[in-house]
């Protein structure tokens, strides 16, 4: 999977196209295997399984795959574990959120409150750093980010009991010193699958970011099993 800032192109298609392509094997930077292309959207994430990982690009309104996440939710879907940084929760598919940043949403609060979800807080930079390391092969790293915090100590709750107590704490870090500061280990992130936004994509499964919405799309592209990507642009081929 490859990204460029400059391109050639061919027989640009101006409509929306959806295609999977599918990797190696975890902890691997080798080249796809293969490449299928999709006009619904529907078809395209229609055998992700139930207990899947998922990680899902964007923030904000920038880089988002709206009509995948849309997709994904028609398919009924369910106990999957979910890496997004912005969080939209309707029904009860999802059994545990990894995020940085959850935003004001009224039921994501209700089901975690009341012991129905399972949610881990990482610091922004630290997420998308462990997804960047799944993807190169790096099985764990040290961050000053998170020392001294309840995220090095452990016990956070990810998940509640009914009656308020802590179900599921978070796990205590691993602490090291380096030339002075003390940092904190933290594990990388891989996926069965991941939902990502480009610009522009070829049938050879190369593909284009716009400007900020590479965000986590592009990271996420190398920490999954099989990216599913919504393109606006379908061309004929990128130099």
């Amino acid at each position: 999977m490859s990204s460029s800032t400059t391109c050639q192109s061919m027989y640009l298609t101006h409509s929306l196209l959806f295609f999977l392509q599918t990797c190696g094997c975890y902890f691997s930077t080798s080249s796809p295997r293969s490449s299928q292309f999709y006009s619904d959207p529907i078809e395209a994430v229609k055998d992700i399984p139930n207990g899947a990982t998922i990680l899902v690009g964007g923030f904000g309104l920038c880089g988002i795959p709206e009509n995948l996440i849309n997709s994904l939710l028609k398919t009924g879907v369910k106990e999957c574990s979910f890496f997004y940084v912005n969080v939209e929760i309707r029904r009860y598919q999802i059994k545990r959120m990894i995020s940085s940043y959850v935003g004001e949403n009224a039921e994501f609060e209700r089901q975690y409150l009341s012991g129905e979800l399972e949610v881990e807080l990482t610091p922004q930079g630290t997420l998308a750093e462990r997804i960047r390391a799944g993807g190169a092969g790096v099985p764990a790293f040290f961050t000053p980010t998170g020392y001294g915090t309840l995220i090095q100590e452990g016990g956070s709750p990810i998940k509640y009991n009914k009656d308020g107590s802590i179900a599921i704490p978070s796990e205590e870090r691993e602490v090291r010193e380096f030339n002075g500061r003390h940092y904190i280990m933290e594990k990388a992130i891989t996926g069965d699958f991941a939902l990502i936004k480009a610009w522009k994509a070829d049938k050879a499964g190369n593909i284009v970011f716009r400007k900020t919405a590479r965000n986590f799309n592009q990271p996420m592209c190398k920490a999954a099993k099989t990216t599913i990507v919504e393109v606006d642009i379908n061309v004929h081929l990128i130099c």
